[in-house]
């Protein structure tokens, strides 16, 4: 799978290490304006969320949300925005990431009794379509195409 590598390497991708958790989850590290968190990588999640108890950690503004949040083993969740935040996930990074902030003491929960750590949140499918992702589940890596500067 070197070549898949190469291939990417040479389209501008940039190559992110995965760590498959105790849930199975793939788990990244990323910065969100500047300050490292960790997060579940979430294909079916539409939108990348930050937990409310991590608004003040990754100084985001946030903004009141007429929206519900609705995930694995709970609906009906009260959210809030937070806009035209700073992502960084190893070399890639975008400066227009819109976050939900929302409640996620059940992902936390599930986790925990797994004996999986705690996340701060969740890069979902939104981040994935920007960086025209590739998943390599057999190596536990993610590429992401390297956004260019107009954008």
């Amino acid at each position: 799978m070197k070549r898949l590598a190469k291939i990417l390497k040479k389209k501008k991708y940039i190559k992110i290490k995965l760590k498959k958790i105790a849930t199975n989850h793939l788990e990244l590290k990323a910065k969100i304006n500047g300050i490292k968190g960790r997060f579940i990588l979430d294909t079916g999640a539409s939108n990348s969320c930050v937990g409310l108890n991590a608004i003040a950690h990754f100084n985001l503004l946030a903004e009141e949300s007429e929206t519900k949040a609705a995930g694995a083993g709970a609906t009906d969740m009260e959210t809030q925005l937070s806009e035209n935040n700073y992502l960084k996930i190893g070399k890639w990074s975008t400066k227009k990431l819109h976050l939900v902030l929302f409640d996620l003491s059940h992902v936390n929960i599930a986790l925990e009794n797994h004996n999986a750590k705690k996340v701060d949140g969740i890069i979902g499918a939104d981040i994935l379509q920007k960086g025209k992702a590739i998943i390599d589940y057999n190596k536990n890596v993610l590429y992401l195409k390297k956004i260019s500067k107009n954008k």
